[in-house]
């Protein structure tokens, strides 16, 4: 097949990464070369500079927003805040949007934006009047609205941000039922959904305990199936990480080692999450920890310890030609987007490590802010109408079997028999049901194709598929 335009254009870009994947799994579909290049490219990037003031002068902020694919209406994807964003990388994470949408049957497109800024260096106004211009310039080229194209958190973002998104958009779109829609991430009193801040660690966390359940492929790595005792290293103590390593614990796996910018530090014992969280907000640091048996300066160091598991929750490209070799897990769970370079990721499959690939574990995100967006549009909380009338119907049947049969419950075992389900229930319930369907359906393509390597290429299959599927039926007009 011929190597497209954009990963010909430059072979060392993160959105050149993406592109090689794709081709390398579009050959394991049947669609025309012309369909292909249209779900591979990206449909329209916007790139634009807005002044702020800043004390007695001004500063030009660089900004982007990118819709990779419209072959589903809203486009979704978040907008990251730091000094390292640039176009290719916005790019690359929109296209990664679009795929992991398909992947786990999220009606969306990809899209993605970017604000060239470290948020530490600013001030809580400044960062509010950045989110509020760099809106505003999206509501000026129709780049954001809850039917046209959705943000949510991303890397130095979060629900402060969001409420100031939707706080603009409504006050730009008065009267508009559905403004709220226009971005999910918010927090529960602006509208936001149960759940949706620990959503991707969450996914991160079932997907790697599907994994793991698979006793026949644990035989093939030598491992035992189920995350009881697998020794686990993360790399990154944000959102994701944080909630990662939480989840992880409680399916009874061990947390060897935790790598952050400053450094990483491992224990064969494992660490407790609070603790380490606790010294780290204590210290500024996580190095000095007192039940840490190695620290290391240099946080790559981290990664190459003894593990089963490695899971990137940090940054793009942590795992390169460069230390490949030195990585000792035999799976890796790309928490992060783009974490493992291509050739990387070919030196771990052919020595027989199992890659959870990123578009489709870190997809708790944006499927529960599918949800938060189904909630905006609905304009009623889940659980609302029905968790009353479940509540009862369980009591009157309760009620029935004491009386035919002469058991009495307790008061511990009717509640839990009883109570409806809580709006974080049954987000929580969706999010496990995605993440478990999802992954089940990659690994069923891989197995059927003894030519696909990797559960990577089995979910760009699965999501090119899907993309095409949209494409050939909307048609070409006019």
């Amino acid at each position: 097949m011929a190597k497209s335009i954009d990963a010909a254009h430059s072979e060392t870009s993160f959105f050149g990464d993406v592109c090689q994947f794709f081709d390398h799994a579009a050959q394991f579909t049947s669609h025309p070369e012309g369909l292909l290049d249209q779900i591979r490219s990206c449909n329209s990037v916007y790139r634009f500079r807005f002044p702020i003031r800043r004390g007695n002068g001004f500063e030009v902020i660089d900004a982007w927003r990118v819709e990779h694919s419209h072959h589903k209406s809203p486009t979704k994807g978040g907008i990251r805040y730091s000094e390292m964003v640039n176009e290719d990388e916005v790019m690359a994470l929109a296209a990664l949007m679009t795929y992991k949408c398909a992947i786990v049957n999220v009606p969306f497109g990809g899209a993605k934006g970017g604000i060239k800024i470290n948020p530490k260096e600013y001030t809580v106004a400044e960062l509010e009047n950045i989110t509020r211009r760099y809106t505003v310039e999206l509501i000026k080229k129709n780049f954001i609205g809850p039917g046209i194209d959705v943000p949510a958190p991303d890397y130095g973002s979060g629900e402060r941000e969001m409420s100031w998104i939707a706080d603009t958009y409504q006050t730009m779109n008065p009267g508009q039922l559905d403004a709220l829609g226009c971005v999910t991430g918010k927090p529960l009193a602006l509208h936001g959904i149960a759940g949706r801040k620990e959503a991707t660690g969450r996914g991160v966390a079932i997907s790697i305990r599907e994994c793991v359940d698979v006793a026949e492929d644990m035989q093939k790595l030598g491992l035992s199936a189920g995350l009881s005792g697998k020794r686990v290293i993360v790399q990154g103590m944000g959102n994701v990480g944080y909630y990662t390593i939480k989840y992880l614990t409680e399916f009874g796996a061990t947390i060897v080692g935790i790598c952050e910018f400053e450094g990483a530090i491992y224990s064969s014992a494992g660490f407790d999450l609070d603790e380490v969280f606790n010294h780290r907000k204590s210290t500024g640091s996580i190095l000095g920890f007192s039940k840490s048996q190695k620290e290391f300066a240099n946080s790559a160091e981290g990664l190459e310890q003894e593990c089963d598991i490695l899971v990137p929750a940090a940054l793009e490209n942590q795992i390169t030609e460069q230390n490949v070799a030195n990585i000792k897990a035999k799976i890796i769970a790309e928490a992060a987007n783009g974490p493992t370079t291509p050739d990387a990721a070919s030196a771990l499959i052919e020595r027989g490590c199992i890659l959870i690939p990123d578009m489709y574990c870190n997809a708790g995100g944006v499927t529960v802010s599918y949800f938060e967006w189904l909630k905006n549009l609905s304009h009623v909380a889940f659980g609302r109408m029905d968790k009353r009338y479940e509540e009862n119907a369980n009591l009157n049947l309760v009620n029935t079997i004491e009386k035919s049969t002469g058991v009495t419950l307790d008061a511990a075992q009717r509640s839990m028999i009883i109570k409806g389900a809580s709006e974080l229930e049954l987000v929580n319930s969706g999010l496990e049901d995605t993440m478990i369907r999802s992954y089940h359906e990659i690994r069923e393509i891989k197995l059927e194709n003894s030519r696909i390597d990797s559960l990577r290429t089995a979910a760009f299959v699965s999501s090119i598929n899907k993309v095409a599927v949209s494409y050939m039926n909307m048609g070409i007009w006019p």
